[in-house]
């Protein structure tokens, strides 16, 4: 086997044909850099985890580079020092874990204008159904120029990994960032073994078609350009090919379990991949010592009331004013219930460099104090609200948890909804959307909800208040067991087998 890490140059010099080499590509990296607090100049590296991360590690000598962004002016130092420092151009691997890591220094213009300007305000949008279509999108010259620049940042994906790739080596790309990579890489290296795994839902034909349709059919023609994309619910690989079915005329032939999609005399797989939790890492996690503190600080606060807990970023998509909506018409409608619960919820900042998520997470800071006026006492805080992130503390939470509530207008999957029963040390109800991705294996356990009905979810919270503790404790067990039936390593490693099959 050959670690193309340790060369670049064209077609991975110096492999073997039908290397055994996998490649990842996604907008953000296993390490991010900051510059060192000492101000010495010189720079310090976090690692992140995931699925990503742990199924590469499981690779051993087929893992091959991992090739991402520089995010910030920390990673483009790191990512110009090792493109400065001559040889692969790999970031340090004490840095990395040991992974190969080549960071790309994408010029900032268009690192803004793909991530923010078409990822995360166009093409997120799209697939969550966010935009208010009276006023929005309108795709004018400031998206077309936006919009040149998602190009050029997939076409600098598919040129690395281009020059990485050992010959037949397989390549697994990653999300809505990278969705022309797939055919930009096919025209680059056609002997390569390409997938594309997306992270988020698929819109439905008619939200999709809110795409001016040249740009439409260039990201559904970039995806198709691997030899399988891949969902993580049949629900959103349905509907990506009933878009390819409606907007390119692609023949659709259901396989059992998968999906083939023809196009123009090329074949491209469609598959599902449900990621689960890592119960191993959580329950080991959730009782360190700095989660026991925390917990135990919870516990002060909360005295020996009920908990409804969530933990989400402020993402548009969480809807977590409308959970805070549910949680206060349950204590008017159910005045039983005032002195005897708390809403622990944790909403960490998210894409604050958007206004419209910097105005979400005000309303949502604004709501909880409008709540606990209304309602709190000296002695009792309806909502006990974070914004700052904290790991440690989501896992405390997690295990004191009575009941979560996982609301989101559309998720890809929602792990927070499969994690929270994994920790919770007294069992908890699930009160869970509809349009949760999770949805699809939880929800016979879960007290399923539609996401926009207020009454609705106020009355779930209720019903998962009362709910007897041994039917609690039964469900939360059947949830951890369908939450931990694919964790990342086994999702990572499923993908692959199928992509090389």
């Amino acid at each position: 086997m050959v670690t193309t890490g340790e060369t670049t140059g064209t077609a991975g010099q110096g492999a073997a044909p039908g290397s055994g080499q996998v490649l990842v590509a996604s907008n953000r990296g296993p390490v991010s850099y900051s510059p060192a607090a000492d101000g010495s100049g010189g720079l310090t590296a976090r690692r992140g985890g995931g699925g990503l991360v742990s199924g590469l590690s499981a690779l051993g000598a087929e893992a091959g580079t991992w090739v991402c962004a520089a995010l910030g002016e920390g990673d483009r130092e790191a990512a110009r020092r090792a493109a400065a420092s001559g040889g692969t151009g790999l970031l340090d691997r004490t840095d990395t874990g040991g992974q190969a890591v080549r960071m790309l220094d994408i010029p900032a213009e268009t690192f803004h204008a793909a991530y923010n300007g078409i990822a995360n305000s166009v093409l997120w949008f799209v697939h969550h159904m966010l935009y208010q279509t009276p006023l929005e999108p309108v795709y004018d010259a400031a998206f077309e120029a936006d919009w040149a620049h998602y190009e050029r940042y997939n076409q600098a994906f598919a040129d690395a990994l281009a020059e990485e790739a050992a010959p037949g080596a397989a390549v697994l790309v990653q999300d809505y960032h990278l969705t022309l990579v797939p055919g930009l890489l096919r025209e680059r290296r056609p002997d390569l073994r390409i997938g594309h795994f997306s992270h988020t839902p698929w819109a439905p034909v008619a939200g999709f078609r809110i795409l001016p349709d040249p740009v439409a059919r260039q990201v559904l023609l970039g995806m198709l350009g691997g030899d399988r994309a891949a969902f993580l619910t049949w629900r959103w690989a349905e509907a990506f090919a009933a878009c390819c079915q409606t907007v390119l005329g692609a023949e659709v032939t259901d396989r059992g379990t998968e999906l083939h999609l023809t196009h123009e005399g090329r074949t491209t797989r469609i598959g599902v991949h449900g990621l689960g939790a890592d119960a191993g890492f959580l329950r080991e996690r959730a009782h360190r010592p700095d989660v026991d503190e925390r917990l135990a600080a919870l516990r002060a606060q909360v005295g020996g009331r009920r908990t409804i807990v969530r933990v989400d970023r402020t993402e548009l998509s969480k809807n977590i004013v409308r959970g805070l909506l549910a949680y206060r018409r349950l204590l008017t409608e159910r005045p039983e219930w005032h002195d005897r619960v708390v809403h622990i919820a944790f909403a960490y900042p998210s894409r604050q460099d958007l206004a419209v998520y910097r105005e979400y997470t005000a309303e949502v800071s604004r709501l909880a104090e409008e709540i606990n006026s209304a309602f709190g006492t000296d002695t009792w805080t309806p909502v006990v609200l974070h914004v700052k992130d904290d790991f440690a503390r989501s896992l405390a939470a997690y295990r004191m948890a009575d009941v979560a509530l996982v609301n989101p207008i559309r998720d890809g999957m929602n792990l927070v909804a499969k994690e929270i029963p994994v920790v919770s040390e007294r069992g908890c109800a699930l009160v869970l959307s509809r349009e949760a991705g999770a949805c699809a294996e939880l929800g016979d356990d879960a007290l399923v909800i539609n996401p926009y009905d207020i009454a609705g979810t106020a009355h779930a919270l209720h019903r998962a208040l009362t709910m007897p503790q041994d039917e609690r404790a039964e469900r939360s067990k059947r949830l951890a067991a369908a939450a931990t039936a694919l964790p990342p390593q086994s999702w990572f490693l499923a993908q692959l087998k199928a992509l090389r099959e």
